[in-house]
């Protein structure tokens, strides 16, 4: 078994190397990004056509969802805010660029549960997030859903302050911490959305 030679006691618990936390953040900034994607209706919608099927779920339905979504993912950027020795790039790599492989601490086996209950709840906002924003945006074509153009620079500030995190590799630190004020934000955000809708 190995020892710690500092402390003189078994550390044969703590000798596990948690699989690379981007693994789990970037997914989940990804689910933000997502959101913060409804901003580019207001650039690029069209006029619907008279063949365009109509979206299943009525456009209350669609924000109520995507309002949960935002809900999940203030409290997963908080569960990562909450353990910074996993998703802080605490230690040596603090300072280290958005980049694979330089941030598995050796952790506990109670860590790395916690690690793969991230991931999986991170995953599961992923694919919610991505088909309610479409839903949304969908009524927002379809003329449910009627918004003042600046709640749609509201969510254009948030996608850009996303994008510099991938353009300036921002540290796994810095991805945390953004990712908990752009989850805050998109929630004030689409709470506004859902006043807007006429049904």
């Amino acid at each position: 078994m190995a020892t710690d030679p500092k402390a003189g006691t078994n550390a044969a618990v703590d000798t596990r190397i948690a699989p690379d936390p981007f693994a789990a953040v970037l997914p989940a900034l990804a689910a933000l990004g997502a959101i913060a994607s409804i901003a580019s209706i207001h650039w690029v919608a069209q006029d619907k056509t008279p063949d365009r099927s109509k979206s299943k779920r009525r456009a209350a339905v669609a924000i109520r969802d995507l309002e949960s979504c935002c809900l999940g993912l203030q409290e997963i950027f908080r569960r990562f805010h909450r353990n910074p020795r996993l998703f802080g790039g605490e230690g040596g790599t603090a300072a280290s660029p958005m980049k694979f492989g330089v941030h598995g601490p050796r952790v506990t086996t109670e860590a790395a549960r916690q690690y793969q209950q991230l991931v999986n709840d991170t995953a599961s906002m992923l694919v919610l997030a991505t088909q309610n924003v479409f839903d949304v945006m969908s009524a927002i074509e379809d003329g449910e859903i009627l918004a003042p153009e600046q709640l749609y620079y509201g969510f254009g500030e948030v996608q850009e302050s996303l994008n510099k995190l991938v353009s300036q590799r921002a540290t796994l630190r810095n991805c945390v911490e953004i990712g908990l004020a752009s989850a805050d934000r998109l929630t004030a955000l689409v709470r506004t959305l859902k006043s807007h809708r006429l049904d």
